[in-house]
């Protein structure tokens, strides 16, 4: 059993977060995808949706693809989100990958445990927009140690991001081609993302 892990604070989630699962998915030959959205992010800023409407878009953007899931381990366990407690946590016997931007690899090395989140799952890394894949020295020496070469995806550098998403929505602008369907009407239906009310 082979399971992707892809965690996020997907505050939203938006068809480049689904793109990459996908991407994983097919490169890596896995048996399915979990999208992890994260309780508490350590090391960002507060999170503008709640667990409950990130969980929701979630299900929605995941629903009619039948190898991507929604793990709501991190917001069931609540608190501080720390990928190493994630991975302790979870069941013994799959190869677990876990997916990861090149803006994330950059500073995996200040992550809690990051040695020994790499004893638990292979990491494998997608290009960001406007970031190149720039391996931390200790990283690379750990896992040539480990002789466990650090796998790259693929996968096309998509100009979204939530942050950029929020904006929109906060604006009033269109978010097409950046949402599905579905997690767009959920926002309009759920009034998030709108700007303060002076």
């Amino acid at each position: 059993m082979k399971i992707g892990l892809l965690g996020g604070s997907f505050d939203p989630v938006h068809l480049a977060h689904v793109a990459l699962a996908l991407c994983a998915l097919q490169e890596l030959k896995l048996n399915e995808v979990q999208l992890i959205p994260a309780a508490d992010p350590w090391q960002r800023e507060p999170l503008a949706a709640g667990a409950q409407h990130r969980v929701a878009m979630l299900e929605l953007a995941v629903r009619e693809q039948p190898h991507l899931r929604v793990n709501p381990i991190e917001i069931n366990r609540g608190g501080k989100t720390y990928t190493f407690d994630t991975l302790c946590q979870l069941p013994t016997g799959p190869d677990y990958y876990w997916i990861l931007g090149a803006d994330q690899l950059a500073n995996f090395c200040t992550w809690h445990h990051w040695q020994e989140i790499t004893d638990l799952a292979r990491l494998a890394v997608a290009l960001r927009p406007g970031t190149t894949l720039t391996v931390p020295p200790p990283l690379g020496d750990h896992l040539a140690r480990q002789n466990r070469p650090l796998i790259t995806l693929p996968f096309q550098p998509t100009p979204i991001s939530s942050t950029q998403i929020r904006k929109r929505l906060a604006a009033g602008q269109p978010t097409d081609r950046l949402l599905s369907v579905a997690v767009a009407q959920y926002i309009q239906q759920n009034g998030l993302y709108q700007p303060p009310v002076a």
